[in-house]
């Protein structure tokens, strides 16, 4: 097994996956929030709690640098981020600080990033559920799961404008739910009485069912401390196994579309337009094996039994409908498009002017019939 260390020797396809997701929603998130923080004079914060290196081995670039490099290259982010890296190691960070200071044109941002050398222990816990945050994008990324925990989670997460983006070592934490040795980490993780009955609930269920229940839970003890809006995103193996996953939470709506479009690009396959959330070598040569469910069925039948009788937007439709949904805007539009085709429901709009043929914009007004979907 490889350790936290020979991690960074080389930039596989899954690290250079979950580096440009993390990368890409920061860039958009930063653009979201730019205008707010420009209006108060105020700042915004990249933090990264385990930064590694900056480079992988083979000279690319990991995520704080290519942040820093999104930061250099726009005028605005420039003047307005704080960008805050750790790591456990010394080593790591010399050779992350070392690699900042290369950077071309780092001199043009405004304040200078910070390399500290903690572990990421109770007294972050403290900190960051103590102190008040300026609008923050927080990536938690460490090698097993020692340092992550809720209450990490819900101290970046609490102030506005600040989401949260965390490694789940899935292999690790299910091989640690049963293992009275790291009893503590995985109530730190869960949550005490929630790890108790996962690691009941798990002894003797099938490898696909151990890893619905443990992720259902971790997404539900989330939501529970505030975290509204959570996404996680699937890495298997070459074989078709799942190793980890990317976590995504915000207490936003829009962070959470945005991160939902970020990640179906990401996605190995679709099914109907529907993105996977999973990256996997093995779904990417094999796209045939994922396409059987026939997604866009299922959501016109749910679309008219939540929305019976209903009259409500596009958006509201999709705001409504979609959060613990894989759908993406597109996917109600290509629904909704059909629907009105086929005479089931009624559309209507408050501008003038024809429609474009085979368009459904975000502004149209949809009238649900009253039976719903089994009427």
């Amino acid at each position: 097994m490889k350790t936290a260390a020979r991690f960074f020797e080389e930039r596989q396809d899954q690290s250079e996956v979950k580096a440009r997701i993390v990368a890409k929603y920061f860039a958009a998130w930063a653009n979201v929030i730019l205008p707010s923080v420009i209006r108060h004079d105020s700042r915004l914060a990249y933090v990264d709690l385990y930064a590694g290196p900056g480079r992988y081995k083979d000279g690319s670039a990991s995520t704080p640098l290519m942040v820093l490099e999104k930061a250099i290259s726009d005028s605005k982010l420039s003047k307005y981020l704080v960008a805050l890296f750790n790591d456990v190691n010394s080593q790591n960070t010399s050779t992350l600080q070392a690699e900042i200071d290369k950077l071309p044109g780092i001199e043009n941002l405004a304040y200078k990033p910070t390399v500290s050398c903690n572990a990421v222990n109770e007294d972050a816990e403290k900190y960051f559920s103590e102190t008040r945050l300026v609008p923050s994008f927080t990536f938690i990324d460490p090698w097993g799961y020692k340092g992550l925990s809720l209450k990490i989670v819900n101290g970046v997460i609490k102030d506005w404008g600040c989401d949260c983006v965390f490694f789940f070592n899935y292999n690790r934490i299910n091989a640690g739910i049963s293992n009275d040795a790291v009893e503590e980490h995985m109530a730190s993780l869960f949550g005490p009485d929630r790890a108790r009955k996962l690691r009941e609930r798990v002894a003797g269920a099938s490898p696909t069912m151990r890893e619905s229940m443990i992720l259902e839970e971790m997404t539900q003890a989330i939501k529970e401390m505030g975290g509204t809006f959570v996404l996680p995103f699937r890495f298997k193996n070459p074989s078709g196994r799942p190793t980890h996953h990317l976590i995504f939470v915000s207490k936003n709506f829009r962070g959470y579309s945005i991160m939902k479009e970020i990640m179906t690009k990401e996605s190995s396959t679709e099914d109907q337009g529907v993105p996977s959330f999973t990256y996997s070598p093995a779904d990417a040569s094999m796209p045939l094996l994922f396409s059987l469910q026939q997604p866009l069925s299922a959501l016109r039948t749910s679309l008219l039994d939540n929305f019976a009788g209903r009259e409500l937007t596009t958006v509201q439709i999709y705001e409504a409908h979609s959060v613990d949904r894989p759908f993406i805007m597109k996917n109600y539009k290509e629904v909704l498009r059909q629907m009105e085709e086929d005479g089931v429901i009624e559309v209507r709009s408050l501008k003038t002017g024809r429609r474009p043929k085979g368009s459904f914009a975000d502004h149209l007004i949809v009238r649900f019939p009253k039976e719903g979907g089994n009427g």
